[in-house]
């Protein structure tokens, strides 16, 4: 009786996590769709027109490096743009790099992105949360995504962004 028991337990305990699971991913997927509604001008602010490109970086495009792409541009928000003017040494909660990802002949492939969350969001990738959008504003990958996390990992001491120094 006392093992039967125990085994419940353990099949609540694993249903329970599966259920907490699956409601952290799909509180990352709205949120993603909800930052893409923002991104693509939603609010009446277009990123590409009104945010800053990414210090340190050429206006326009520039050489990419997979998996991102040939050819890219990155945008950071105000935040973002601050703390590294600033070399802060990371970047504060909300702050948001955008990267149009191109083809060599320069049409868009996708856009990914890297969100700065509140502290616990993933205490062990830096709090960030990271999406990959198709050019017409589709979900491909959302939240705590390992290939982000597990190369963006190589640049920890800056705070997992390899565009710019925040030092």
């Amino acid at each position: 009786m006392r093992k039967r028991y125990k085994a419940i337990l353990g099949i609540m305990a694993i249903g329970w996590s599966i259920l907490a699971l699956s409601q952290a991913v799909d509180q990352d997927a709205a949120f993603a769709q909800r930052l893409w509604r923002l991104l693509a001008g939603a609010s009446g602010e277009d990123y590409r027109l009104s945010w800053h490109y990414i210090p340190g970086k050429p206006m326009g495009f520039y050489q990419g490096t997979e998996p991102h792409g040939a050819l890219l541009r990155t945008f950071v928000n105000s935040i973002a743009f601050d703390a590294i003017k600033a070399k802060v040494g990371q970047y504060p909660v909300g702050s948001v790099i955008v990267k149009d990802n191109h083809m060599p002949d320069g049409t868009l492939d996708g856009i990914t992105v890297m969100v700065k969350r509140g502290k616990g969001y993933d205490p062990d990738h830096g709090d960030w949360f990271w999406a990959k959008y198709t050019p017409k504003g589709e979900v491909e990958v959302a939240g705590k995504v390992p290939m982000c996390s597990s190369c963006h990992a190589r640049a920890r001491g800056q705070d997992y962004v390899f565009s710019t120094a925040i030092r």
